[in-house]
């Protein structure tokens, strides 16, 4: 049997309050997401990424958290979701890491991290989750750190 994950979501930024590298630097504000205590962004930190989810404009975050629901396929990745991207804009282009999202029936799964580009994986994960709660998690996301 799969030993389901518990997960839920805290506001985070990149930097600390008292951090002197923030001096200079963007601190994003994002929705981080915490997988049996212990918080994603922590656990990828030193590919100096944010979470994707909480922060950017209405539309994106929508669009977003419709990818992580599995309403919507991104473009080309097809079932696998930027998961953390660039702290300044955000935009893929400037490197990612990815993860494969599916669901088999009450279950998400999230396996096969990659850093992109370069499909390299990450050693982390999988894990799983029970749908309903991951669904409330990833829908109360929308609006961590506003709307920009």
């Amino acid at each position: 049997m799969k030993q389901i994950n518990n997960l839920q979501t805290v506001p985070s930024s990149r930097y600390d309050d008292h951090d002197p590298e923030q001096e200079g630097n963007k601190n994003t504000k994002f929705a981080d997401l915490i997988i049996d205590g212990r918080s994603l962004y922590q656990m990828l930190k030193q590919h100096d990424m944010v979470l994707s989810l909480g922060w950017g404009s209405k539309e994106y975050q929508r669009l977003l958290i419709d990818y992580f629901l599995l309403k919507e396929t991104h473009p080309y990745l097809y079932y696998r979701y930027p998961i953390l991207v660039c702290p300044w804009c955000g935009v893929e282009e400037c490197g990612f890491i990815s993860v494969h999202i599916e669901r088999e029936e009450d279950l998400v799964i999230w396996s096969e991290f990659k850093l992109e580009p370069g499909n390299k994986p990450i050693s982390i994960g999988p894990f799983y989750f029970k749908w309903i709660d991951y669904e409330k998690v990833i829908n109360d996301t929308f609006g961590t750190a506003g709307i920009q």
